[in-house]
């Protein structure tokens, strides 16, 4: 498939002047199918693992 700029108009999502070769820390979101609590639970502001949530913490 070729690309058709008709078609295929994406826009960037990286901020603008942000270095992304630099060492950063980075905030990571996963949304999950039907938005399901499957890594644990917050429990007063504090996000409580459970296993799933636990090995996923770990990679």
């Amino acid at each position: 498939m070729t690309y058709d700029p008709e078609k295929h108009h994406r826009r960037s999502i990286r901020l603008k002047g942000f270095d992304y070769s630099r060492s950063a820390i980075y905030f990571v979101t996963i949304c999950v199918q039907n938005r399901d609590c499957l890594f644990g639970t917050i429990l007063d502001n504090q996000m409580l693992l459970n296993d799933a949530g636990i090995m996923v913490s770990a990679e």
